[in-house]
């Protein structure tokens, strides 16, 4: 049910990724569901990582080795590797040295990623065994194939890409991500992996993946459950030939930042027109705050409504659940009497009430298109946010129902 979301759009490689896919056959039989990826001796690694308290065991493992040195990041889907305990933990190591034995790297080099059924046991005997047809698949090539292999519940693999060129010497920025449900982004997604070749300092690659990872990822929302495995990973493979950037400034790195900020944002949004059983993609803007925090607590509130989630999905302009779920946001010493709502360009209610020019088959025709705005103005400052988010469906009910079986 992909909302405006087609097929992948060139993915350039990127100088020093490589990446490789597999089958293990975790949940399904011939299913690619192993993906390795390759980043060059001398590369920079960032990360964001999930901040829910029972984070999966490969997401404590990323977490503690992503600053030395990492040459490998390893992926399964199928299976979280999430509430397992010591177990778990233990699995993951194992499933990172054998690997690290095949690849000739320390185990500290290996970076482990899951995603799937939380709370079984990961298969560790079928990805090492997958993992020589990984490695033998590596290529600079394969984002596509990436791309799907990382999938769970998604119907479309997702990927973006950027080239720009600094002092005659193309840059490429590469990202692709995974994930269609349990998503309100604490940090980034589901998984999501961009790389690109310029050379960067690594508290400069993580500050710039922070960043953006905040502006986009941190942006979304589907069902308004953050994930015990979302993470996401900034490579800079430093094989262009343009000196380092060792500062959040200059031409080099505003160049960079864009095109990063870019990737993200589109993989980020793909998410959302992806998820589960979607059928809308709807833009929520809040603008006129006091601070971005009040703004984002508005945003969230409508955006996690599940009476305005359906009622998006019967394309029903009911506009009142819009105005209630803004007065319950917990925004302080709110003066409804100052706010606008337009749904499009249709102004629902002005001043707290419903607008003298609004009709109901003005609402009507804007909820019956696939993509919708949902335009709040508080006049209360001047601060704006906008989060990304969907409908709620019958389908995403039988999805989530039917999960696991």
């Amino acid at each position: 049910m992909a909302v405006g979301l087609g097929p992948l759009p060139t993915l350039h490689p990127v100088a020093g990724f490589e990446l490789g896919i597999a089958s293990a056959g975790i949940k399904r039989e011939g299913r690619k569901d192993v993906v390795v990826m390759r980043c060059a001796e001398g590369s920079s690694v960032a990360g964001v990582f999930t901040l829910n308290a029972f984070c999966a065991a490969p997401v404590i493992l990323a977490r503690q080795r992503v600053k030395g040195g990492s040459r490998y990041l390893l992926t399964n889907t199928g299976n979280a590797n999430a509430g397992t305990g010591e177990p778990g933990l233990l699995a993951a190591r194992q499933t990172c040295a054998a690997l690290a034995q095949l690849a000739g790297v320390d185990e500290q080099a290996i970076l482990p990623f899951s995603t799937g059924v939380i709370g079984e046991p990961l298969p560790v005997e079928k990805i090492i065994a997958a993992l020589p047809a990984a490695l033998a698949d590596l290529s600079e090539q394969h984002w596509a194939e990436a791309a799907t292999g990382i999938m769970t519940t998604d119907t479309l693999p997702k990927g973006a890409s950027r080239q720009f060129v600094q002092d005659g010497v193309t840059i490429t920025v590469t990202g692709i991500s995974k994930g269609a449900g349990m998503i309100r982004p604490n940090m980034a997604t589901m998984l999501g992996y961009i790389a690109t070749d310029a050379k960067v300092a690594p508290a400069v690659l993580q500050d710039l993946l922070s960043d953006a990872a905040n502006k986009s990822f941190n942006r979304i929302t589907i069902d308004g459950d953050t994930s015990t495995n979302d993470c996401c990973m900034l490579i800079a493979t430093g094989q262009a030939n343009l000196p380092e950037v060792t500062e959040t400034r200059g031409p080099l790195f505003a160049a960079l930042k864009q095109a990063v900020f870019e990737v993200c944002m589109d993989v980020a949004q793909a998410i959302v027109r992806d998820g589960e059983g979607a059928t809308k993609f709807v833009t929520v803007i809040v603008n006129g705050g006091g601070t971005h925090q009040e703004c984002l607590d508005v945003g969230y509130t409508v955006a996690h409504s599940p009476l305005i989630k359906t009622a998006l999905f019967a394309s029903d302009p009911n506009w009142g659940r819009i105005l209630a779920a803004v007065g319950r946001a917990g925004v302080d010493q709110l003066d409804v009497a100052k706010i606008d709502v337009f749904i499009g360009e249709v102004c629902i209610a002005s001043h707290g009430a419903r607008a003298a020019s609004y009709t109901e088959e003005q609402g009507a025709a804007v909820m019956a298109e696939a993509e919708i705005s949902i335009r709040i103005e508080l006049g209360r400052g001047t601060c704006s946010e906008t989060i990304w988010t969907t409908d709620l469906s019958h389908e995403y009910v039988r999805i989530n129902a039917e999960y696991r079986s």
